[in-house]
């Protein structure tokens, strides 16, 4: 006992206690609390250190115009980085059973969840599901699929939707789908080829200097054996698809044979054995992809760096000192250093968007349900959703086509999906885009003056409008995203984890013990916040297109050496990373990112757009006008691996 309350005084000498959920960083700080939220009897500030409850202004009673007297609740993160030993300590400390429940409940107290969530008033009701009904987005240019195709004739309907073939080339580009498929039509490479040299760079990515961990699982005779019949179909003139051939990665979190799912852990795949492929890995495979195994990630998606204890941190490929990213860091990776022109994500508090972003690549996270969620890991099942990371725009609307809708044996969907004529660039006029500006510029200074450079190429280029908005109450949202997210994968693990503590990371116990801590008050509490933050966000986007800000606060940082053994709680840098991410996520809108610079390191930075839900085609239309005006500025990453010729 004795020992148990050195340590715990250890932990408070050095502020180490309030920092360790996520979202949850707002530290001993006084903050002017948002005019949108009162003290009964005590307005304003003051209602925050009263006892009473703060009682939320009603919806239609909050001004989203750019004169808003809406405060913006900055976070201020003053947290020391937990690794090794430190992060030991204090995952066993939250486990004592006494001393954990005051643990969690000052952690909770001390970062504004009791008077933000907890305690609050809120008269809207709560929306458990993101599930929006369909309302035609009315968009331009557009292709609508019939609903009856199947998934390679989608993909053929998305190749009819891009710009005309250009042999003129940037600089650096990655190769892309429409680039394997030439080199195999010609003859000059084949599937096969391409699949043996894919074997041997991830073989020496793996090795020193580098160590890349880009896979979890990877089965060098199943890649051969897919590309050998793809071979085989080119030969005879009868490929299925563009994407026939082409190698494609699946993060851990989608089943996908013969692969166990593991979710980045060493025993999830012991409760939960994969029996068939999620149903967009079968629309996949119905194109002909070459599957390449499955991608590392972070556990349990629990975090943002991509720091795995099990299986070794994926590393950024244009810089392999820093994180690529979490929680889908291997798909980022694997697309980014030129492995795959495309990978598999999953996208739960921007999982897909983040690795985009720090990685250099194009990351797109559908409107909730737009994508069939079965075969996922059911984590997070009102937040996570399968997303695309892509070498190009073109081919993550490829991709987006290919795994749409309904799988052929059941009935189709009635959402239809429409693609962008992309070779309509300059056509589409008009374009609004929404920006919050003292959330826009809450980043470091070179990530703003990147993405303001790259909105200003979009008002010269066509003409497009910025419209100053407020968007209200950024910080409760992000803390009730955090609460329905940690309290939807403790309920989903909750009856299994405990038969393998040893066997998880020290940063996921940690996780797991601060997602255990929420009560079915707390969470109800959250889902009337995400109603009321959807109503804001539809008053928003029914007077612009798009909603447009950077994707990360700040670039990748460093992987210190005593994060790979235990993980590590690094919540200032995490913090930064998700702050732009949320929205996406638990209001189940679309929202995809698209690479717009890089800052004095040459690491990249991301530009992000979120828009109208089942409005994909106008994110994909704007994110291509987007990538356009940058690509003659692409780098080439320090680890890059060329498939279609010999190196």
């Amino acid at each position: 006992m004795k020992t148990t309350c050195f340590l715990a005084l250890i932990i408070v000498q050095n502020q180490t206690l309030s920092f360790y959920s996520y979202n949850l960083w707002i530290i001993n700080q006084r903050f002017s609390l948002c005019s949108s939220v009162r003290s009964q009897g005590h307005p304003g500030m003051m209602g925050l250190f009263k006892t009473k409850p703060l009682v939320y202004r009603p919806v239609r009673d909050v001004d989203l115009g750019p004169q808003s007297d809406e405060f913006y609740l900055q976070a201020k993160v003053k947290a020391p980085r937990m690794t090794g030993i430190l992060v030991k300590i204090f995952a066993m400390l939250m486990e004592i059973p006494l001393l954990g429940s005051l643990l969690l409940y000052i952690l909770k107290g001390d970062n504004l969840i009791h008077k933000l969530v907890t305690h609050a008033e809120l008269e809207e009701p709560p929306l458990f599901v993101p599930l929006h009904p369909f309302e035609d987005p009315e968009e331009h240019e557009v292709k609508c699929l019939e609903s009856d195709l199947s998934p390679a004739r989608q993909v053929q309907s998305a190749i009819e939707c891009l710009p005309t073939y250009s042999e003129k080339k940037p600089s650096f580009c990655r190769w892309t789908i429409m680039d394997y498929h030439r080199a195999y039509t010609s003859g000059d490479v084949t599937p096969f080829m391409v699949a043996e040299r894919f074997i041997a760079a991830v073989s020496k990515s793996s090795k020193p200097p580098y160590q890349m961990a880009f896979f979890i699982a990877s089965n060098d005779e199943e890649i051969l054996r897919q590309a050998k019949k793809s071979t085989l179909r080119y030969e005879r003139g009868e490929p299925i698809s563009v994407l026939d051939g082409v190698p494609v990665a699946i993060k851990d979190e989608i089943d996908c044979l013969p692969y166990p799912t593991t979710g980045g852990t060493k025993w999830l795949h012991k409760e939960r054995p994969c029996k068939d492929d999620a149903c967009c890995v079968k629309r996949l495979r119905l194109c002909g992809a070459v599957i390449v195994g499955k991608t590392n990630m972070h556990e349990l998606g629990a975090g943002t760096s991509g720091i795995n204890p099990h299986y070794g941190a994926t590393r950024n490929p244009y810089e392999p000192t820093k994180i690529a990213g979490g929680s889908s860091s291997g798909s980022a990776a694997v697309v980014s250093s030129g492995l795959c022109p495309v990978a598999l994500g999953v996208d739960g508090g921007g999982s897909v968007r983040m690795p985009a972003a720090l990685c250099g690549v194009v990351g797109l996270k559908p409107t909730f349900g737009r994508v069939p969620h079965s075969g996922v890991l059911p984590l997070n099942w009102t937040v996570g959703m399968v997303g695309i990371l892509a070498g190009t725009v073109e081919d993550a609307m490829i991709v987006y086509a290919a795994i749409s809708g309904e799988i052929p044996s059941h009935e189709p969907s009635n959402i239809p999906v429409h693609l962008p004529l992309l070779g309509l660039t300059k056509s589409i006029s008009n374009i609004k885009l929404a920006k919050y500006g003292k959330w826009f510029d809450d980043c470091n200074d070179e990530v703003r003056l990147c993405c303001s450079q790259a909105l200003n190429k979009l008002q010269t280029h066509y003409g497009w409008k910025t419209v100053e908005v407020t968007i209200p109450e950024i910080e409760v949202m992000r803390l009730a995203h955090y609460l329905t997210i940690g309290s939807e994968c403790n309920t989903s693990l909750d009856l299994i984890r405990g038969k393998y503590v040893s066997d998880q990371g020290w940063d996921a116990r940690v996780a797991l013990s601060i997602y255990g801590a929420f009560s079915s008050t707390e969470y109800v509490k959250a889902q009337k916040i995400r109603n009321r933050q959807l109503q804001f966000h539809k008053k928003i986007l029914a007077e612009a297109d798009v909603i447009v800000s950077p994707t990360t606060g700040v670039t990748a940082y460093s992987i210190q050496d005593d994060a790979l053994k235990t993980g590590e709680l690094d919540y200032i840098n995490g913090a930064a990373l998700v702050r732009y991410s949320i929205a996406g996520n638990f209001l189940g809108l679309p929202a995809v990112t698209v690479p717009v610079g890089y800052d004095k390191l040459g690491l990249p930075i991301g530009l992000q757009f979120i828009g109208r839900p089942w409005a994909e085609a106008t994110l994909i239309y704007l994110a291509f006008a987007m990538q356009a005006a940058c690509e003659s500025e692409h780098k080439k990453p320090e680890v890059f691996y060329n498939l279609l010729s010999k190196e």
